[in-house]
């Protein structure tokens, strides 16, 4: 059986999941990445993962359609037999997701239901699937948003479905205690750089000046702190929510 912990990463392939995913092969993790459409830019990250002297697997997910989920699973259990010669991860990072600008009066139902599917729906019950696979003693990862604490016009139904996993993530952390597994939320700010985030200069330069850091976010900021709370260092954390934005808003 593998001696090594596993990670395993949603929406893994750019941005932000990107940067988790290395940030915890550099740490020693094995990874399963996911990716909804982008093959070839997993199969690069899976390389990169590998030339850290760690072993990876990219594999298709669409994180809003829960029909997909039992297969998908079906699949994470044969990589984990056929790849990293075990039958349990140790950490699952809930970070797939996209962004959505629409103020309240002009968003759809469609534009809900997506938001709604990929961000709290999604992730319930994604996790509640992971369950079986996760071994005791493990950590949950879910990523929310600093927009659960400060509004934004035009983030309302994102913000909304963000605030409910955070909600979430205390549950699991009550109900999982038992098995010595915690969860922990961390809720970046505006992070530019390969994601959904909406890019313009006069965005950064608006960002930058809420921010008590005097910048605004790259994706390098945040996978060192996902990484940091699959520590044995970080083990007394559960229940969290972790706030990344660099003092922004305050």
């Amino acid at each position: 059986m593998s001696t090594s912990k596993i990670a395993l990463v949603t929406g893994g392939s750019r941005g932000l999941g990107k940067d988790m995913a290395l940030k915890l092969a550099q740490q020693g993790l094995d990874v399963i990445l996911t990716y909804r459409s982008q093959q070839t830019e997993a199969a690069a990250v899976v390389a990169e993962i590998e030339a850290l002297g760690r072993r990876a697997v990219a594999l298709p997910l669409n994180a809003a359609d829960l029909s997909t989920f039992d297969t998908f699973f079906d699949q994470v259990i044969t990589a984990l037999h056929d790849t990293f010669s075990t039958d349990r991860f140790e950490f699952l990072v809930n970070n797939a997701g996209t962004s959505l600008n629409a103020s309240i009066a002009e968003t759809t139902e469609a534009q809900f239901d997506e938001m709604l599917n990929i961000h709290f729906k999604g992730v319930y019950f994604l996790t509640q699937k992971a369950l079986p696979l996760l071994r005791d003693g493990g950590r949950i990862i879910n990523v929310s948003s600093a927009t659960t604490r400060s509004s934004f016009a035009g983030a309302s139904a994102y913000a909304t479905m963000k605030g409910a996993v955070e909600v979430f993530t205390r549950y699991l952390a009550l109900e999982l205690g038992p098995r010595g597994i915690a969860a922990n939320v961390v809720a970046p700010g505006a992070v530019f750089g390969g994601g959904a985030m909406t890019d313009s200069p006069e965005i950064r330069t608006w960002v930058a000046q809420m921010t008590a850091l005097g910048r605004v976010a790259e994706p390098d900021d945040i996978g060192g702190i996902v990484a940091f709370l699959c520590t044995d260092a970080a083990r007394w954390l559960n229940g969290q929510r972790i706030e990344a934005t660099g003092g922004m808003g305050l």
